[in-house]
């Protein structure tokens, strides 16, 4: 099974994703990009991740160009906000789905409130991505 987790930065709700979706079965492949990659993880996502046990710091952050002669199970774009433009992927792809998910980088306030929003959409990718997970992938294993 390969799934793509396609965002526009990569840096960011696509690395959570992968990092989860990883973590459910490690016999999945999994890889995430993005259509403007910035080449850098987002920190605060690197560092709610690994206080649940998570580590996503490996993790690169790729352009999609890179992926675009695999073939995938499913290309998945978690693109939340209507400001911002989902990567379309035009590769070979049996399912494509959309998980989408407010962007936490974008969070403006204190740092409290700008940490709560990190955790609140951890949360939130990591309930959707495990009903994904068997609903699709373990339920089809």
């Amino acid at each position: 099974m390969k799934v793509l987790i396609l965002c526009t930065g990569n840096s960011c709700r696509s690395q959570m994703a992968h990092g989860f979706l990883q973590s459910f079965d490690s016999a999945i492949t999994v890889c995430s990009a993005g259509t403007e990659a910035s080449g850098k993880l987002n920190q605060k996502a690197v560092q709610v991740m690994k206080e649940i046990g998570i580590d996503i710091s490996s993790h690169t952050s790729d352009p999609v160009e890179k992926y675009l002669n695999d073939e995938w199970d499913y290309v998945i774009t978690v693109c939340g906000g209507a400001n911002e433009s989902c990567p379309t992927f035009i590769g070979r792809v049996k399912n494509r789905l959309h998980i989408g998910f407010d962007d936490p980088s974008h969070a403006v306030g204190s740092d409290e409130f700008i940490m709560s929003e990190f955790y609140r959409v951890r949360d939130e990718i990591q309930n959707s991505f495990y009903d994904f997970y068997l609903k699709n992938i373990k339920h089809a294993s």
